[in-house]
C-alpha cells in the first residue's frame, strides 16, 4: 500500500472544492424559461464538472503514487521575484479593472506575467497583451453582449 501523498492529495481536493464552488455558483445563475434546453448554464455545468471529475482523477493519482513530478521540478526552488511580479499583476488586474476597464487592466496583468517569466521588454509584452486584451473584450462585448468591465479606454472606442 502506498503511503498518502498529501500536498498532492491537497491539490486534488482543492480541485474538487473548486468544482463544486462553480457547480453551486452555477445552480443560482438566473435561466429563462425561452431557453428550451441548452442555455447559458450549460457549459458551467460542463466545466463544473469537468473540474470535479479532474480533481477526483487527481486524487486517485495521489493515493496511488502515480503523481508524476519531473526530477527538475521537485528542486527548483520558488522564485520570490517572480511570485512578486505576478502577484502585483493579479493585485493591479482586480484594483484596476472597476475604474480603468477590461483592457488597461489586462495590459498591466499581461505585461507583470511576462516580466515574471522573465521578458525584459515591457513595451513589447504590453502590446502584445493590448491586441490580446481587446481581442477577448470584442469578443465578449460585441459578440456575446458580455459586460467584462467597460472603463476610460473601451467608452472612447
Amino acid at each position: 500500500m502506498q503511503r498518502l501523498r498529501k500536498p498532492e492529495s491537497l491539490v486534488a481536493i482543492g480541485v474538487i472544492g473548486l468544482g463544486c464552488l462553480a457547480l453551486y455558483e452555477t445552480t443560482r445563475i438566473p435561466v429563462s424559461p425561452m431557453y428550451a434546453r441548452v442555455g447559458p448554464t450549460a457549459m458551467a455545468y460542463a466545466a463544473s464538472l469537468l473540474l470535479i471529475g479532474l480533481g477526483l482523477a487527481l486524487l486517485i493519482q495521489s493515493w496511488r503514487g502515480r503523481w508524476v513530478t519531473a526530477p527538475e521540478e521537485a528542486e527548483t526552488p520558488v522564485n520570490p521575484r517572480a511570485a512578486g511580479w505576478l502577484l502585483l499583476g493579479l493585485v493591479l488586474n482586480v484594483g484596476l479593472i472597476g475604474p480603468l476597464g477590461f483592457v488597461p487592466a489586462s495590459i498591466l496583468l499581461f505585461t507583470c506575467t511576462a516580466r515574471a517569466f522573465g521578458s525584459r521588454r515591457p513595451l513589447r509584452d504590453a502590446m502584445i497583451g493590448a491586441a490580446f486584451a481587446a481581442i477577448a473584450y470584442f469578443g465578449f462585448a460585441q459578440l456575446l453582449g458580455i459586460n467584462i468591465g467597460a472603463g476610460i479606454l473601451e467608452g472612447w472606442i
